[in-house]
């Protein structure tokens, strides 16, 4: 892991992606769903007393009249003023208004966490450096279906996208 620097709040923003019911309800490693969910609630806490955005990303799949059960975010997880992304692929850019509501707030820099680790959000990470995103990713803030998964991405594949890092080396250019 490298050292984050501190982060601008008026230009970077957090992103979670799928922290949905059904989603952190399933068996994930290294951290089960709750944990994820814990460090999430924290690390929204911080961005939102700063003025930082907060993107909360959720999945709804295609073509079908009725979503499953525990489709929408983990209640409590919204805030006022949160920005909430529907997808219907793997990747949040695609499709959607992600892109143009960061550039409407001056985002440059995404700091990541969810469910799946190398799905959602590394897919969503790989978009987001094709169109010039600094990254950041809370590796205690994500996880996968298995331990192999997730370490596959924070080890080989996000030092290579941005900066990997833990929420306690998260931090603000005021101190936060």
């Amino acid at each position: 892991m490298t050292a984050l620097p501190a982060l601008d709040p008026a230009r970077t923003a957090l992103v979670l992606v799928d922290l949905m019911d059904r989603i952190v309800a399933l068996p994930l490693e290294p951290l089960k769903g709750a944990e994820v969910l814990s460090t999430a609630h924290e690390l929204a806490a911080r961005f939102r007393s700063v003025g930082a955005p907060v993107v909360l990303v959720r999945v709804e799949r295609p073509g079908v009249a009725e979503q499953p059960p525990g489709s929408g975010l983990v209640e409590g997880l919204r805030e006022e003023g949160d920005l909430v992304i529907v997808k219907r692929t793997v990747g949040a850019f695609q499709g959607t208004e992600l892109d143009a509501r960061l550039r409407e707030h001056g985002v440059g820099t995404l700091v990541f966490g969810g469910i799946a680790t190398n799905l959602g959000v590394e897919s969503t990470a790989r978009a987001a450096g094709d169109l010039g995103y600094d990254l950041v990713f809370v590796e205690d803030a994500m996880s996968a279906l298995t331990g192999a998964e997730h370490d596959a991405s924070v080890r080989l594949d996000f030092p290579r996208l941005g900066t990997v890092t833990r929420a306690a080396e998260v931090r603000f250019a005021d101190g936060r």
